[in-house]
């Protein structure tokens, strides 16, 4: 009975730690200075400071693009997937609230591990607005 136990704690405290993790993720504000160590701190740093245009729920995109070690982007980000919808303006507005989320997070605060792992390499997040709740 007791090896079934332990395992039960164990697999309790990992649900409860990815919870809490995930709960941390997203109180990290817009511009944080906090380092930066992995990828998923790195995403979470970039939707920290997205904030989808009304009417664009169920918008898609995905930008590519390649870092320096000090944080700053190394060329001009570009679209390699959209799934933008039929409106022009909304779709123009989506775009630029992505721009604008990735500009407003740059210089991203990268340890030194971080730096070096991350540098020119070509990164793909992919920014989908969710879907509005019926009411």
């Amino acid at each position: 009975m007791k090896p079934r136990f332990a395992i039960f704690a164990a697999a309790l405290a990992v649900v409860l730690f990815a919870n809490s993790s995930a709960a941390i993720a997203q109180e990290r504000p817009c511009h944080s200075s906090d380092p930066i160590d992995t990828i998923k701190e790195m995403s979470d740093a970039i939707y920290a400071c997205w904030k989808p245009p009304p009417g664009t729920a169920g918008m898609s995109l995905t930008m590519q693009f390649s870092l320096r070690r000090n944080g700053t982007l190394i060329g001009t980000p570009r679209a390699s997937y959209s799934d933008l919808g039929a409106d022009p303006r909304l779709s123009r507005a989506f775009v630029a609230s992505i721009l604008k989320a990735l500009d407003d997070a740059l210089p991203f605060p990268f340890s030194n591990g971080m730096g070096g792992a991350i540098a020119g390499r070509m990164l793909s997040p992919r920014f989908t607005a969710a879907l509005e709740r019926a009411s």
